[in-house]
């Protein structure tokens, strides 16, 4: 085994651009393992330029009380999923992944109105984020994101709690006037929940999306007289706008659709009539006119082996997870089936891989060495 004088030395002898331009081809799990060989090599691995997140290091997360992942499947085949052992899973039994940004993920309790975290899954780096007080219950919407203007990670918190009679929301098809909702807003460089007013508007409690596009989670609110919408929660002023929607588009004003990120434009999955699902999405962010329809996925029932699992997923709209090399859509099936789709033929190819879970959500998730200052 090289001692780590010899390591060092023999780094030494290379001009740092063409160490960087080496490590920075390498995937995430060789890069964790070559920062553990000795001090310096440790402290070149976190580099700026090369700790940070890359299109190389994209990986899959599935998600179902339990974290496992497969580095990234572009060639729709092979690979194994391995499992993650995050280090508070023993305090927090059962948990569900709210997303995943530059590297880290935001956990929380199956109800979201307890523990939170945010954690590095390949570096074991954890942050507990502290309760919210006071503890407060309801239906809960939780977000998590990044803003380059004010270089911040924050996360938000929305928890709708009913007025008057009691009812459990459980579609959100109720007007907002019967509940109140105030946004709980964390940074990551602080230590308490700020308050940042009233949510002026009734989420559908159903989605689980908040796509973050130009330091902006998303959301769509739940069906009203008025139609679906777009709400934007901005992390920099930490106000609601709406996000104009396009006019030749009639499903996107009634229907549920998830909201993704496509070619790093909002994009949203909405169901048609024919069962079908087009693929919008909106090229230059908040103008009207941008909104063009990138893609059509033919309906599709996945084989399953429930019954009541296939009746489950008829007349849904597919979750779209991202794009592949070869231009074919990553797709998944509330939970029961992850599938590539080739827009070009119409066909699918449903995707199985050894060691893979039941049940589970699937979440795009980019590798890297981004620093909690929490060491484990």
């Amino acid at each position: 085994m090289v001692g780590e004088g010899n390591s060092r030395s023999g780094m030494d002898k290379l001009p740092h651009d063409i160490i960087h331009n080496i490590l920075s081809r390498l995937p995430i799990t060789s890069l964790i393992q070559f920062g553990c060989v000795c001090r310096g090599w440790h402290t070149l691995s976190h580099d700026s330029h090369i700790s940070r997140p890359k299109e190389s290091n994209r990986c899959l997360v599935f998600a179902c009380d339990q974290l496992y992942f497969i580095e990234f499947p572009d060639d729709n085949g092979g690979g194994r999923v391995r499992k993650f052992y995050p280090p508070f899973c023993a305090s927090m039994p059962k948990y569900k992944v709210v997303c995943s940004c530059d590297g880290l993920l935001c956990i929380a309790d199956s109800s979201c109105n307890k523990a939170a975290y945010i954690y590095n899954p390949f570096t074991g780096n954890y942050k507990e984020l502290p309760s919210p007080e006071p503890s407060q219950h309801g239906e809960t919407i939780v977000g998590f994101g990044f803003h380059p203007m004010i270089n911040e990670y924050k996360v938000v918190k929305m928890v709708y709690r009913i007025r008057n009679d009691g009812r459990r929301l459980s579609n959100g098809a109720a007007s907002l006037g019967s509940f109140h909702c105030e946004i709980q807003v964390f940074g990551l460089g602080g230590d308490i929940w700020r308050s940042a007013g009233k949510v002026p508007y009734l989420l559908d409690l159903q989605s689980s999306e908040s796509p973050l596009v130009d330091g902006r989670l998303h959301w769509v609110t739940a069906p009203s007289f008025g139609g679906r919408k777009i709400i934007s929660f901005d992390l920099a002023d930490e106000q609601f706008r709406e996000v104009p929607t396009p006019d030749d588009c009639a499903g996107i004003g009634y229907h549920r659709y998830p909201l993704a990120v496509v070619r790093g434009c909002l994009a949203a999955a909405v169901y048609c009539r024919n069962g079908d699902s087009e693929i919008w999405a909106m090229r230059e962010y908040n103008v009207k006119e941008s909104w063009a329809k990138e893609f059509n996925i033919r309906g599709y029932t996945p084989n399953l082996e429930s019954p009541s699992l296939e009746q489950s997923h008829l007349r849904r709209p597919v979750r779209i997870i991202c794009l592949l090399k070869n231009d074919e859509i990553l797709v998944e099936y509330e939970g029961a089936t992850l599938a590539s789709y080739d827009p070009k033929s119409g066909y699918f190819k449903n995707l199985s891989f050894h060691g893979m879970p039941n049940l589970f959500r699937t979440i795009l998730h980019t590798g890297s060495i981004n620093w909690i200052d929490i060491p484990v």
